[in-house]
């Protein structure tokens, strides 16, 4: 592994809140590329024998073959050497009936459609999800602030509310990021509707949500995740919440 992508894993900090759920399953993979810089391979042996996919390296990937349907065709996910990818890998597994259905309706569309120059809305919202999604299950109060992005409400009043909340992110490119986080990463959040009492519980919940015409219309809300409450020392000052930059008002109020 060269050293800039060595340096890029020695920099994940597995304390971060965010990462609790990917503790267990991320750190020792990411400990075995630093005596074997293969990370198709690390994610080969940690897979689980029940796995729906395997790991091969990128270069398994025909050239003009689109990516979702090698997947989909071959149960073989072709992987790169760099932190994208070994999230991406790390939530196969924790994720996998989730990733699956994602990756069986992306075949599909291309399927139908082909690979075009911009994806169609289902493609489009399959893939914001997969790159930058969470899952949100919290009291209705803070759903319904954030739903109107009432700022001071959610992050402020109902601060206490949010010890009964837990967001869980599924985005490997949003994974990605945070390893350097900055305040501006949003992730785009499905709610859950109860509490989650387990990841498997999450995944088996999620993958039966995801329908076609449903997730075509994107129906994610916006949410900065540096601003929630204990994910970040800076948010403790009330003032974090002033940046109408990151935390934008809805156009209605904004005059936008």
């Amino acid at each position: 592994m060269a050293a800039g992508v060595s340096e890029a894993f020695d920099a994940i900090d597995w304390s971060a809140p965010w990462l609790a759920p990917w503790r267990n399953l991320g750190q020792p993979v990411a400990q075995q590329l630093q005596h074997d810089p293969s990370v198709h391979r690390a994610l080969q042996a940690a897979a689980p024998p029940a796995l729906p996919v395997g790991f091969v390296p990128q270069s398994e990937l025909p050239e003009g073959t689109a990516y979702e349907q090698y997947i989909w065709d071959t149960r073989r996910v072709p992987t790169r050497d760099n932190l994208h990818d070994f999230f991406n890998g790390l939530v196969w597994q924790q994720f996998p009936h989730t990733k699956r259905r994602l990756n069986e309706l992306q075949a599909r569309a291309i399927a139908a459609d082909g690979v075009q120059p911009v994806r169609g809305q289902l493609r489009d919202a399959l893939t914001v999800f997969d790159e930058n999604g969470a899952v949100l299950q919290a009291p209705p109060a803070l759903w319904a602030a954030l739903r109107v992005r009432d700022w001071q409400r959610l992050f402020s009043d109902l601060r206490p509310l949010w010890g009964q909340a837990r967001l869980v992110v599924f985005g490997h490119a949003l994974l990605e990021k945070l390893v350097i986080p900055r305040k501006p990463m949003v992730a785009h959040v499905y709610q859950a509707p109860a509490a989650i009492e387990s990841i498997a519980i999450l995944d088996a919940w999620l993958a039966g949500e995801i329908h076609a015409q449903q997730w075509a219309t994107k129906p994610f809300t916006p949410l900065p995740v540096l601003g929630v409450p204990g994910w970040w020392p800076p948010n403790e000052t009330p003032d974090f919440y002033a940046d109408t930059q990151v935390f934008r008002l809805p156009r209605a109020v904004s005059g936008g």
